[in-house]
């Protein structure tokens, strides 16, 4: 085949055709199935994947970008006849300026490694999906990824500055820059940020980091009513305090981190709820009071409070690894965890979550809650055989009514996890909800002038 041979060319031995080491880049970290893709390619210079673009732009291959693969809607899996260009060599820090406030990375930087090198500054990356661990700085721009301290620093898009980026034709294009603000016509840097890969290729970033907040404390209380999880955490926030971390958790999850990390938990408790509060020295205690005054009102089970940095980094690892630790919650081992991932404003918390946990019951499916509260997240892990279509009926329509509830309270249908593949349908209807359906053809007309002949993750956000 003369693309693959002209590829081999330009490349060497940065690609990849035997079918053994093409098979992990078929999935990710969604139920979805890929294909196997005609070819990977892990380029290690901009220069490469210039001249790889131009090649596929010529033989109208397909492409889709590979970070750390962590994508739970599927929009980084190969389709039919897709060329893979994983980013994992591009892996290096290369300046940090904490004067200024920006570390400058290459797309394949993990977050967790990144956050280990600023922390030697007394700085830090906000931006903290759970998992950190093996996402990329790529892949969470592509995906405009949140996580636990969104509420107080907002998603990445509230994170870059400038992008270095190749186009679909092999072009590359430097946007936005080291300062942190900047009004120079369109913002060409904020429109990849979230895109999914379907407008260009990420080389580089330029980031704003910030200081490490001077002293924490945790605070950990539990209810019997999911409503008053809601009220507490709103009623927190027309007080005007801001957590950094606002989490909860049901009783399905906390039962799968005591067996999965050996946690206890107040067996009376059916939500947990998690408040971060980082201050100055002088002034925590005081907004701990403040915090636990108001969650007090709601009648918990049960309040406690720490300073204690190693209790706060456990019980901050075993959120993470929530997710993870579901899977001792499941009922066979065919079963998996489909994440729904809706979200909607603070004083609408509520109602949400208790018509969310009306919708599970009626839709016949079985799932844990949990999710970033203070910025209004809230996530559905669904236990489904995905194997099983009548189950996955029954995941589907559950889906539509979370994002139905989301709607109508004024939210979305995708907090921070993108659409992909799983989620096209649901942007269609948010789009619909909105009264301006005028808004998928911007989107679409914005793609189009990028890729004109469409080989940017294909298939992936709409067809």
């Amino acid at each position: 085949m003369a693309f693959l041979e002209e590829l081999k060319s330009s490349v060497g031995d940065a690609l990849i055709q035997k079918h053994e080491q093409k098979i992990p880049y078929e999935t990710d970290a969604s139920y979805f199935q890929g294909s196997e893709p005609m070819a990977v390619v892990i380029p290690e210079t901009v220069h490469q994947v210039s001249l790889v673009m131009k090649l596929c732009q010529k033989y109208s291959v397909p492409v889709v970008v590979r970070g750390g693969g962590t994508s739970l809607t599927g929009s980084s899996i190969p389709l039919s006849g897709f060329l893979v260009i994983s980013m994992a060599r591009f892996d290096r820090i290369l300046e940090v300026k904490p004067q200024d406030r920006y570390a400058i990375v290459e797309p394949g930087v993990r977050l967790d490694t990144l956050n280990e090198k600023l922390l030697q500054l007394r700085h830090f990356y906000p931006p903290d999906p759970a998992s950190s661990m093996a996402a990329t700085v790529g892949g969470s721009i592509s995906t405009n990824a949140g996580g636990l301290r969104a509420a107080t620093y907002g998603t990445t898009r509230n994170w870059v500055l400038g992008l270095e980026v190749v186009l679909p034709n092999g072009e590359v294009v430097n946007l936005g820059g080291k300062v942190l603000k900047r009004t120079a016509g369109y913002d060409l840097t904020a429109m990849f940020v979230g895109a999914e890969g379907t407008l260009g290729i990420i080389t580089k970033a330029i980031l704003k980091i910030w200081p490490i907040p001077e002293t924490k404390g945790r605070i950990l209380a539990y209810y019997k009513d999911i409503e008053k999880v809601g009220l507490a955490i709103s009623s927190m926030k027309e007080k005007g305090i801001t957590p950094e971390i606002a989490e909860f958790l049901d009783r399905i999850t906390m039962n799968s981190l005591e067996k999965a990390r050996g946690m206890h938990f107040p067996e009376s408790a059916l939500y947990m709820l998690i408040v971060d509060i980082s201050s100055t020295r002088e002034s925590l205690q005081r907004q701990l009071d403040d915090a636990v005054r108001v969650l007090r009102q709601f009648s918990p089970t049960d309040v406690t409070v720490t300073t204690d940095p190693a209790e706060m980094a456990r019980i901050y690892e075993a959120r993470k690894g929530a997710y993870a630790s579901l899977l001792s919650e499941r009922s066979s081992a065919t079963e998996r965890v489909v994440i729904g991932d809706i979200v909607v404003p603070a004083s609408s918390l509520p109602m949400a979550l208790r018509e969310s946990e009306e919708k599970l019951k009626e839709d016949g499916v079985r799932a844990a809650l949990f999710g970033h509260i203070a910025d209004g997240n809230i996530h559905a892990n669904i236990f489904a055989d995905t194997g099983n279509e009548d189950q996955m009926k029954k995941v589907d329509r559950f889906q539509e009514d979370f994002g139905k509830i989301a709607l109508k309270y004024g939210g979305s249908v995708s907090a921070e996890h993108g659409i992909g593949i799983e989620k096209k349908r649901l942007l269609r209807m948010e789009i619909d909800a909105s009264g301006n359906p005028y808004v998928m053809d911007i989107m679409k007309t914005i793609r189009k002038s990028f890729d004109p002949a469409g080989i940017m993750n294909r298939g992936k956000m709409f067809d």
